[in-house]
């Protein structure tokens, strides 16, 4: 049976990826397969090509989107592409996996466009942005300057968040998976 699609989006720092990495690691029987992006800048540290990301030029990755071959793209910066090729979702449907993609906002909703009702679309909910503040401090990943721009985009981001087929509101981390676990199951009919 070909799989289905499950789209994840969320404001950075809303827990998201802890989300999907949970749901991949601990739920064998959900058959679920992540969705490898494809991007124009260079592997970092022992990134790898067809593992991490496909690595593509900008060039060749111009020469997809003239073909149609992507689900979704965006240029966030000239020449710096990231997208989600078509062939590679649809080999891992054929193979019976539910397809798990991590993307942003604009490109959750374009997937679900073109899937349909064969994708079920979850917007995760930071509780509050100085929540959503808190957390990425706590991370010291980022600089003031980078959490204020991020805080930034994720107002603009919350904003899609009725656009989407679930929004599961991480405030107690636990509670969120099982909601989002919940959902998932209902959707690939477990």
């Amino acid at each position: 049976m070909k799989g289905k699609c499950i789209i994840f989006s969320a404001p950075s720092g809303s827990g998201k990826s802890t989300i999907v990495h949970w749901l991949m690691s601990t739920h064998p029987e959900l058959k679920l397969a992540f969705s490898i992006s494809a991007t124009c800048r260079p592997p970092r540290g022992s990134e790898q090509h067809g593992v991490d990301y496909y690595f593509l030029s900008p060039d060749a990755f111009r020469e997809h989107i003239a073909k149609g071959d992507f689900l979704e793209y965006e240029e966030v910066y000239t020449d710096r592409y990231y997208g989600t090729l078509k062939k590679p979702v649809e080999q891992q449907r054929e193979e019976g996996m539910n397809v798990i993609f991590d993307v942003d906002v604009k490109g959750g909703c374009r997937i679900k466009e073109y899937f349909g009702e064969e994708a079920l679309s979850i917007f995760i909910m930071p509780p509050s942005v100085e929540e959503l503040r808190r957390r990425l401090i706590a991370r010291a990943t980022d600089d003031m300057e980078q959490i204020e721009k991020r805080l930034a985009k994720a107002e603009y981001e919350i904003g899609f968040a009725p656009r989407f087929d679930h929004v599961v509101i991480n405030d107690n981390l636990q509670e969120a998976q099982q909601r989002t676990l919940l959902l998932v199951k209902q959707f690939v009919g477990l």
